[in-house]
């Protein structure tokens, strides 16, 4: 993949993860935000603080986005006891049955992003 388009996608994953919670008016979706059964289990101000952590995340090693997409993530969180790890995937459309054949491009890429403990992975 260039360069040109892991920065594309980059970006729209930067977009999508840090807009996920506000309200979409006359605009398209462009995806969807999950939490595992782990994360549903913490109480909902602790799931709040992960959402806010997860929009607020800006630290991409190499090692967790070793193609530049900044399209997986992972978060200390004082008083959950483990890692907590989003990822986001590309589908075609909403029905998520098959992947996107180009993230880079909005109109044809549907986003998911997962929240998870680590021991859900």
């Amino acid at each position: 993949m260039s360069e040109e388009k892991a920065r594309k996608i980059a970006a729209q994953n930067d977009l999508f993860r840090t807009k996920f919670y506000v309200p979409y008016f006359n605009l398209r979706p462009t995806g969807h935000m999950f939490c595992t059964e782990g994360i549903a289990a913490l109480s909902p101000e602790m799931q709040i603080r992960i959402w806010m952590a997860v929009a607020k995340f800006t630290d991409f090693p190499e090692g967790d986005d070793p193609y530049g997409e900044h399209d997986f993530g992972a978060i200390d969180m004082v008083g959950v006891g483990e890692k907590i790890f989003w990822k986001i995937d590309y589908y075609a459309d909403k029905s998520c049955t098959s992947g996107s054949e180009d993230p880079s491009d909005p109109a044809r890429t549907f986003r998911v992003l997962t929240i998870m403990l680590a021991s859900e992975w």
